[in-house]
């Protein structure tokens, strides 16, 4: 009997020690759960399931269902490449999407019963995004043309561009290219198609995007069926590198001129109608030329064209509104996870709720008979998955388990909040996670983490860049603050930021960081490492002018020299706001901020890395870090990306960097 219990005993710790830390193998090995989409009779969910070949340097996703009350998902396609955007009909018997298998992007649907499939368009350009109109009769969906162009004229362009052995581009305006993309003079239309097959017709002609081509919502468009009415959203300024004056529209499914129905000149976008037609829900930045403010959720009496703000009084960002009965839910930040909330839109409005407030929730649908959501949920040790709960928050349930088994194996710290008063008596929050195998009675060197927007945060996610866990899993401490600047704090401390970029910020992180070593025995203050990428990547460039605490840096995609990152960026808006005008305007701001000017200060070894695709903070800002450092003879080293843009989305590519970066902080951090 002893040696049963001595056995009983042991085996949690033989599991135990079968755990390990995870590696970017595991990272690209799990399967990235996406886009869940409810059937209109609540039975089912439909979503996206993308699995990551290493060995290939590939990805496939196809869609999948599960049954609303949990159980055994089912596998709907299985075609090379992608199958996505899957929309139930407004019956719950087919399932429409987009697959690009034959060569072109266009709709197919599949018969639920059967399973049958069968491709519905035969438009002679890529279809984007699309949905089924409420009443089944249409759909809408978004595709490429050149700007003032017809559908033939531009398959016509095409062509001829494809035969000719010149390549240069004209161009006469801004904006030219955006992210990792040149426009090549294209803009979005949406269209119009009977849902059973047919010709579509452009319900958005002329040389604007619609939807837009920045800043806009999860979803900008909408249909009101007792009207055959169109709600989208679009921007019409003459200049859109400088513009945020999102607007949205009306027109009627048999064409015609638009009617701007929001006058604002911030942004508005995310359309959605109520389910009796008769209001409009959407979301609205008051401020001009500025991408960070405040969303607040509006309502429309479209008889009327009365509106009411339903947010005025919470200081929060609101996502993609959704219409339950009496009341609206929406997501947003709120220190450092995505929160579910809801508010009363009938008979005046009421006051906001928050139903859901762990962990980082999104993607919130609601079953017809408005008693259960659904959403996507992850956390610092949990891909995304979908869950359900009911319609007051309560009962959360977990209904896929898509990386169960690969999650068996790994060890995973959850995400602890980390709280302190900033040099000028602000409260800071930020996470910490810890190593995978941790021991108080340790010291455990720090990875001191900078986030990218800046108006951005760290939270409690699965992130498949900078992941958390990543960072801690060869035994470090990761430190992730959200210095002022960040969302889910408020507006007032997100717009702490603008016109300071190295000024209070900085000083935000080295506080917290002092902080957190003097309330942390395990934290090794004599090994440091910062990193950063985008904001991130600024930062840690502006930290290797101001201090020389760190034993090494990592930076990418990183601004350098901000006056020539101005002349080579997209979208102006955000530096123009950030810096208070052009460098011809305002030179002061740029010159302050700057890393470039500081650095006859570099002395730590810094990993510079970057893509040549990105236009965001375009290549030359890493050459001339880089170059900096070399010039002075500062360790450094650095990893550039012929074929990514902002952000390293390729499965090899993300091996080399997690290997380079590992290798960097174990080569300074011994």
């Amino acid at each position: 009997m002893k040696i049963l219990l001595v056995f009983l005993f042991l085996i949690p710790v033989v599991l135990m020690a079968e755990l390990r830390p995870i590696t970017v193998e595991d990272l690209w090995s799990f399967a990235r759960v996406r886009d869940p989409q409810l059937s209109p009779d609540g039975k089912y969910v439909a979503y996206t399931v993308t699995k990551y070949s290493m060995a290939d340097n590939s990805s496939n996703m196809d869609i999948w269902m599960v049954p609303t009350q949990g159980g055994e998902p089912i596998q709907l396609t299985n075609f090379a490449g992608y199958e996505a955007n899957q929309r139930w009909s407004p019956q719950s018997d087919k399932l429409a999407f987009i697959s690009g298998h034959n060569g072109s992007d266009q709709i197919y649907i599949m018969d639920i019963q059967t399973k049958e499939i069968q491709q519905l368009s035969q438009f002679p350009i890529d279809i984007g995004e699309f949905s089924w109109t409420p009443d089944g009769e249409y759909f809408l969906f978004v595709a490429q043309v050149y700007a003032n162009k017809t559908v033939a004229e531009t398959v016509q362009i095409d062509a001829e561009k494809q035969k000719s052995k010149v390549k240069a581009q004209v161009i006469d305006e801004l904006l030219y290219r955006h992210w990792n993309q040149w426009t090549y003079g294209k803009v979005n239309h949406l269209f119009i198609m009977p849902a059973k097959g047919g010709e579509a017709r452009d319900l958005t002609p002329g040389p604007y995007y619609a939807p837009p081509i920045a800043l806009g919502g999860e979803k900008d468009y909408s249909y009101i069926a007792k009207t055959g009415t169109v709600l989208y959203t679009t921007n019409t300024d003459s200049m859109l590198a400088t513009s945020t004056n999102n607007d949205i529209f009306a027109v009627s499914i048999h064409g015609g001129n638009p009617m701007r129905i929001t006058i604002n000149k911030g942004n508005d976008n995310s359309p959605v109608v109520s389910p009796d037609g008769k209001y409009l829900a959407y979301l609205s930045m008051a401020r001009a030329g500025f991408e960070a403010d405040e969303l607040d959720l509006m309502l429309m009496d479209l008889d009327t064209m009365k509106v009411q703000n339903l947010t005025a009084d919470f200081d929060r960002d609101v996502g993609q509104p959704l219409f339950n009965g009496e009341y609206i839910y929406f997501n947003t930040s709120n220190h450092a996870r995505n929160c579910i909330y809801r508010v009363k839109w009938t008979n005046g409005g009421g006051p906001v709720e928050k139903i859901i407030g762990e962990h980082v929730n999104k993607s919130v649908q609601v079953t017809p008979d408005g008693k259960t959501l659904v959403f996507l949920r992850e956390s610092v040790s949990l891909p995304t998955e979908i869950f359900t709960a009911n319609s007051d928050g309560t009962d959360i349930r977990q209904i896929t388990f898509t990386n169960q088994k690969l999650l068996a194996d790994l060890k995973f710290q959850p995400a602890e909040d980390f709280w302190f008063q900033s040099f000028d008596g602000w409260r800071v929050h930020g996470l910490l996670v810890k190593p995978p195998f941790f021991d108080p009675e340790k010291k455990y060197p720090v990875v001191f983490l900078v986030h990218g927007g800046p108006q951005g945060d760290w939270s409690d996610e699965f992130h498949y860049r900078w992941n958390l866990s990543m960072f801690a899993a060869p035994g470090y401490v990761v430190l992730a603050l959200n210095f002022r600047g960040s969302k889910g704090y408020g507006q007032k401390f997100c717009d702490a930021i603008s016109g300071d970029w190295g000024g209070a910020p900085y000083q935000d992180l080295m506080t917290g960081l002092d902080a957190a070593l003097e309330q942390y025995p395990f934290m090794d203050k004599d090994r440091l490492a910062a990193a950063g990428a985008s904001y991130g990547g600024y930062m840690t460039n502006w930290i290797a002018g101001h201090t020389d605490r760190f034993d090494c840096l990592i930076t990418h995609a990183g601004l350098f020299d901000i006056f020539s990152k101005y002349g080579a960026t997209e979208e102006l808006w955000f530096p123009e706001w950030e810096f208070r005008g052009t460098p011809y305007q305002n030179p002061e701001l740029y010159e302050r901020f700057s890393p470039s000017r500081y650095a006859r200060n570099f002395k730590t070894p810094t990993l510079v890395s970057h893509g040549e695709l990105d236009f965001r903070v375009p290549i030359t800002q890493a050459f001339q870090m880089f170059t900096a450092l070399q010039r002075q003879g500062v360790p450094s080293r650095l990893l550039y990306f012929p074929d990514e843009g902002h952000f390293v989305a390729k499965a090899q590519n993300a091996r080399l960097w997690w290997t380079q970066i590992y290798g960097w902080m174990e080569k300074w951090l011994k």
